[in-house]
């Protein structure tokens, strides 16, 4: 531990609050959620209670290393958010503007595939809910729908 306490600490290109809990602090990354930087914390022995503004700068470096490349410090394959990757065929894991430009990406590519447009991505165009979701009630945009009841 450190004696000096950073009220920020940069994190893959991320300002993380000081204040925070190492375990909290990681999930304020876009990609990583409480169960991977549970995991990330274990891996690199730290503290999961100690707050983030009291680390070392040697852990920073180790944190974004394990951010770069999860699968060479042995997490598990299904924690990673790009499985099977639809370029490269690989297990890979994304954050922050690599994650939205990727998403992006594959929307557009549900979108615009000229002979084989999916059913995903018609749905997707339109608005409307992709999953199998109910429409009768839910997603309506502007106005509600509903029956007027006649007073007589």
């Amino acid at each position: 531990m450190e004696d000096e306490f950073k009220h920020l600490v940069r994190i893959s290109r991320k300002d993380v609050n000081g204040n925070k809990t190492i375990e909290q602090a990681l999930t304020e990354i876009k990609g990583v959620g409480i169960s991977l930087s549970k995991t990330m914390c274990r891996t690199l022995d730290l503290d999961l209670e100690s707050k983030i503004g009291y680390i070392a700068d040697e852990d920073v470096l180790r944190i974004e290393e394990i951010l770069e490349n999860p699968q060479k410090f042995d997490i598990p394959s299904w924690m990673l958010n790009r499985r099977e990757d639809y370029e490269t065929g690989d297990d890979i894991h994304l954050i922050e503007s690599d994650l939205d430009m990727t998403l992006r990406d594959d929307l557009n590519r549900m979108k615009k595939m000229k002979k084989t447009r999916s059913y995903k991505g018609r749905r997707h165009e339109v608005g409307l809910p992709v999953r199998g979701q109910r429409t009768k009630s839910t997603f309506r945009k502007s106005s509600s729908v509903g029956v007027k009841r006649s007073r007589g």
